[in-house]
């Protein structure tokens, strides 16, 4: 079944990758399209109702488009929709966060040092704070803060920075990343579920209907795309943080989270306005650019090991602090093999012993020494950011990794 359930796992994320392409491909998409909108060139003989126009080259041909500003006199047929790769996303995601978060949450969720939840309490908190998330979100954009966009993106980023925190102080490091990248990625399905697709089809049907289309539908999903846009680059950086440990295992991973968001969206907010032919050019184009890269130079500089933060926690300075004599070196050789045997080999093993594992994570083996000793730099990462063990399955004492990590600062010879 564990093997299987890993097979399951691999299949639903291939799945997730590529619809995630195909959404955020489309996503951008339409957001170069509509910044590039230019008036027609031949302004005598366009239609009124055209709202801009641009043209491209690709495949070896010219194309045009042409946006509406509200409906044109006759519905074409066919008419192409952009939803279903929205919502594959999401539902290969979710799959993904149960058979991984949810169903094995003692080992990816939970972190007894952070908060001793039982299992159904961790799950009932994770999936509530995706509705929670949604509802708060979705409060303040139906609120009067719509009508002030920089306001209300304000608040959004307030609200989020909570939820970061919040989830930091619920779950481990690893699992709260992930909570939190599912709590954007509803945010932004639901942009397109709730407001941005009805508000296409009331236009579709007050054509059908020989009515004249209200704007109001439209504008408020063309404000929840602009926000899904920004949502885009931060949830990316989720997807791939759980490889990281050194992002997701420090003590202070809340305030890595929320300067990575910020990171992304700067980074976002700078593609969108190089896609603007009025905002190309000059100081105020490169500044988001200019303080994503400045906030994730911070991040580096903050997490790096000569700033002796590396994972914001007190055993690695503890184990740096250690006097290089003491114990004989035979015994500690000794005593770190044991703990290896005990608290590592279960999960990393040729067949792992620990329930729920069917091969060794990411195939790394510490069943001999000189297994151990050519993988030294991942193992002090792991512990140093008390990522590993997993859910502390094995029951690692902080002595134990307080020996450990000791020993590999000291040369770590087998």
């Amino acid at each position: 079944m564990t093997y299987l359930l890993d097979w399951a796992g691999l299949l639903v994320r291939w799945l997730h990758v590529v619809a995630g392409i195909a959404w955020i491909g489309a996503s951008f998409y339409f957001v170069w399209l509509d910044n590039h909108l230019l008036a027609p060139a031949d302004a005598r003989g366009a239609d009124p109702r055209i709202a801009g126009e641009v043209w491209a080259v690709h495949g070896g041909g010219f194309y045009r488009s042409q946006k509406y500003r509200l409906a044109p006199e006759v519905l074409p047929a066919p008419l192409h929709w952009f939803y279903w790769e929205a919502y594959t996303t999401w539902l290969s995601g979710f799959t993904l966060l149960t058979l991984l978060y949810l169903v094995r949450a003692e080992a990816y969720l939970i972190d007894p040092a952070v908060l001793p939840l039982s299992k159904p309490a961790a799950v009932a908190l994770a999936l509530g704070a995706l509705v929670a998330a949604w509802l708060v979100y979705d409060g303040l954009c139906r609120s009067p803060l719509a009508r002030r966009p920089t306001a209300l993106m304000a608040a959004i980023a307030v609200m989020i920075a909570g939820l970061a925190w919040a989830l930091c102080h619920l779950f481990s490091g690893r699992g709260a990343f992930m909570v939190y990248g599912s709590a954007l990625g509803t945010l932004m399905v639901a942009n397109v579920l709730f407001v941005i697709i009805p508000g296409q089809r009331e236009l579709v049907r007050a054509k059908r209907a020989g009515r004249e289309p209200d704007a109001a539908p439209g504008l408020r999903g063309k404000q929840r795309s602009v926000h899904n846009t920004y949502f885009t680059l931060p949830v990316v950086f989720i997807m791939i943080s759980n490889h990281y440990a050194m992002t997701y295992g420090g003590r202070y991973n809340w305030l890595v989270l929320i300067a990575m968001s910020v990171a992304g969206a700067c980074t976002r907010a700078w593609f969108v306005a190089r896609h603007k032919p009025s905002q190309t050019r000059g100081l105020l184009a490169a500044a988001p650019a200019a303080i994503g890269g400045l906030t994730v130079a911070a991040v580096v500089i903050a997490l790096s090991p000569w700033a002796g933060t590396a994972a914001g926690n007190s055993t690695v300075q503890a184990a740096d602090a250690a006097p290089p004599g003491g114990r004989s070196g035979s015994a500690e050789r000794v005593r770190v093999q044991q703990i290896i045997e005990r608290r590592c080999v279960p999960c990393h093993a040729a067949a792992p012993r620990q329930p729920g594992f069917a091969a060794a994570p990411n195939g790394l083996a510490f069943e001999t020494m000189a297994e151990v000793s050519a993988h030294l730099p991942e193992m002090q990462e792991q512990l140093a950011a008390h990522a590993m063990p997993l859910g502390n399955l094995t029951q690692m004492t902080d002595d134990e990794r307080s020996t450990v990590l000791d020993w590999i600062r000291r040369g770590a010879r087998p």
